[in-house]
């Protein structure tokens, strides 16, 4: 096991330095905006423009900019520890500003999670009792419409028919209502659309993959023999097939996690919440080539985690997983 987990490990880390170098290919080598350009403001002097440019490192080679960020984050080479460096919009440290920001994501994330498994699961379940039923093409048509509709495309409509200053029925608190709540309850108000809209498409997910996982385990022999040893359906659904038709789902959760605290871009972006995506596209917009890189690598790390976490206990549930 140990030699498992330390293969694993070396994986991590393989995986993390590849997404740096893409990243940083992507956002430095190919054609993007002028970063100096960008925070020199309207009608620059070219002799400012080359002034920042100086400042920012970017006149020295493509190869030496690579070896610098390589250096700043990885301690055991820079010696510093852990430095994603400085924004280049504002020369803020990148690194704390997303810490800073990581409690709101993880606070949207978390109330999406539960949303879409208190959501997804039962309507997975009754959706296998009642198969072919109306109740069951009426919920799988409804999965199937929200995983068709991008996140970005729900989020507009919710605000348009539920947001408090423009829509139809102005029930919930709109774009930017996070950030102005002083209280727990009234931030928790304000995620309620983002929670509903990034919980929508997971959810539809859930409910169909758990529809179809138990439709096929209560075809199993021993759901039959439970049967004919006279227990009750409840409890041969329940207790036999929804548990063992459930185990997949734990598995694509631990991914899932880990895919929404990386992301939640649009989500963020849409509800105007200071959370990591919203840092994340301002930083786009702008060319900010310190900020994309923390960013993406913060995202990357924890996409990279959950999966290592999910491997290992999959080695500790079935042991022929190591070879």
């Amino acid at each position: 096991m140990a030699a498992y987990i330390a293969r694993r490990l070396l994986w991590v880390v393989f995986l993390l330095f590849t997404i740096s170098c893409i990243t940083f290919v992507i956002f430095s080598v190919l054609p993007s905006g002028d970063p100096a350009v960008a925070r020199a403001g309207k009608s620059p002097s070219p002799q400012l423009v080359e002034t920042i440019r100086v400042q920012l490192g970017l006149d020295k080679s493509k190869p030496e900019q690579f070896i610098n960020y390589i250096g700043d984050i990885l301690p055991f080479v820079g010696g510093n520890g852990v430095n994603f460096g400085f924004s280049f919009q504002n020369n803020t440290e990148v690194l704390p500003e997303i810490l800073e920001r990581l409690p709101v994501t993880i606070f949207l994330a978390t109330g999406a999670v539960l949303l879409w498994l208190a959501i997804g699961i039962p309507i997975g379940v009754l959706s296998a009792i009642k198969t072919g039923s109306w109740m069951d093409r009426l919920a799988m048509g409804i999965a199937l419409l929200f995983i068709s509709a991008p996140v970005y495309f729900l989020g507009l409509v919710a605000i348009t028919l539920f947001s408090d200053d423009i829509g139809v029925w102005p029930i919930l608190p709109g774009n930017s209502a996070y950030g102005e709540a002083t209280t727990f309850a009234g931030k928790a108000e304000a995620l309620i659309m983002p929670w509903c809209v990034l919980a929508a498409a997971f959810a539809a997910i859930y409910a169909r993959f758990l529809r179809g996982n138990l439709i096929d385990t209560l075809q199993e022999d021993y759901i039959r023999t439970a049967r004919a040893k006279g227990l009750s359906e409840r409890r041969v659904i329940f207790r036999h097939g929804v548990r063992a038709a459930i185990t997949p789902i734990v598995t694509l959760l631990g991914l899932d996690i880990g895919i929404l605290l990386g992301g939640a871009i649009l989500t963020e972006t849409v509800f105007n919440v200071p959370g990591i995506g919203r840092y994340a596209y301002n930083a786009i917009s702008v060319s900010d080539l310190p900020v994309i890189q923390g960013t993406v690598l913060f995202g990357a790390f924890f996409i990279v985690m959950m999966s290592l976490i999910v491997d290992i206990l999959y080695a500790f549930i079935d042991p022929r997983v190591r070879y």
